[in-house]
């Protein structure tokens, strides 16, 4: 398939190639939707094996961020950005200042934030480009780092499936197996051992694991061994497509819920969930706290306003399974119709003033 035919397969709007000799950006930008309001989405750094790879990424992101956006309630569409390149030896001031001159070339149609392999120093280089940045420092007046946000959206979320699966959203006594220990599995152990949870942990960073067991005294697993643990809910924090054909057999869990993104490898696999009872919290929806905070950048940061929309994620996490109920669906379905009934909604009111 070439790209401009998956482009037309899935109705994109806009794809940017960026390149600047003296930095050495080599940066895709790629707008999918448009229709709720401006493309918000970050900016990943990722050392591609090929540009087709990197186009491809920025593609297949972008889409997943307008059902983000959709379902999180946001007036946003959906976009992205990669740039091509090792995040630990490849960063500059000059590539990321370089990149924010591209974004201020779109001139508010795509609004950036950090991503995999991006951080905050790296949003401020490209806000001395551009206003169409999220996720910048505090000393702005910004959010500055979601990851907190995003646990707690994660852990509201959990707490809305437990009620579906347990008949109460109380995790007190819930034994949670969490995969992935980074910035927001750390803030999610943080909660949920606030709340009484018993927690089974693992991550391939070995210091990770001796922080979060330590202070929250977890028990460790081998990361081979997380999917098959008896426990009550299994919380993926890491990479994608964690729900495969190897993993589901030994999942010993009533829910799968966690902030990974694109957990299921497949959406047959989403299905396979479905069959053998086990509730799915879908990953874009349950995740979307770090997204709604730094949404809210573009209000004029309120971190008390902020945390109030992030907590709707359980809102959104119980309409997914209301709709999944309703339409005898499996919840990924029910978030994808939830996320297009919205944007056909919108897409329809009419203009009666120009803008």
């Amino acid at each position: 398939m070439t790209t401009f035919e998956y482009m037309e397969k899935y109705d994109y709007e806009q794809l940017v190639l960026c390149q600047d000799n003296t930095s050495g950006l080599k940066a895709v930008i790629c707008i999918h939707d448009t229709t709720l309001g401006p493309a918000l989405g970050g900016t990943r750094m990722w050392n591609y094996a090929s540009e087709e790879d990197a186009i491809l990424d920025a593609l297949r992101l972008a889409r997943g961020m307008t059902y983000k956006n959709a379902a999180a309630g946001l007036n946003l569409g959906g976009g992205k950005a990669v740039i091509m390149g090792d995040s630990r030896t490849q960063k500059s001031e000059e590539l990321f200042r370089a990149f924010g001159r591209y974004v201020q070339s779109l001139n508010g149609r795509y609004i950036t934030a950090e991503d995999v392999g991006t951080n905050v120093q790296d949003m401020d280089w490209i806000h001395t480009e551009t206003k169409f940045v999220t996720g910048i420092s505090s000393s702005y007046g910004a959010s500055g780092d979601p990851s907190p946000l995003t646990a707690l959206g994660v852990y509201r979320g959990m707490k809305a499936a437990a009620k579906e699966a347990f008949g109460s959203d109380s995790l007190e006594g819930k034994t949670v197996a969490i995969q992935g220990l980074g910035h927001v599995g750390y803030y999610l152990a943080k909660h949920l051992t606030d709340e009484g949870a018993k927690l089974i942990v693992t991550d391939i960073n070995s210091e990770a694991v001796k922080r979060v067991a330590r202070e929250f005294v977890a028990t460790a697993v081998r990361p081979e061994e997380i999917f098959g643990v008896k426990c009550d809910i299994f919380a993926p924090c890491a990479l994608g497509a964690v729900i495969n054909d190897d993993t589901i057999p030994q999942l010993k869990c009533q829910v799968v819920a966690g902030a990974a993104n694109n957990v299921l490898k497949e959406d047959r696999h989403g299905d396979e969930l479905y069959e053998k009872g086990i509730l799915y919290a879908p990953d874009y929806v349950i995740n979307a706290g770090g997204v709604i905070n730094v949404a809210d950048e573009l209000e004029g940061y309120n971190a008390e306003r902020a945390l109030k929309k992030v907590e709707t994620v359980y809102d959104n996490v119980a309409r997914v399974i209301a709709i999944a109920k309703r339409d005898h669906i499996p919840t990924y379905k029910a978030a994808d119709r939830m996320a297009e009934e919205r944007i056909a909604k919108i897409g329809k009111v009419s203009n009666t003033f120009l803008r």
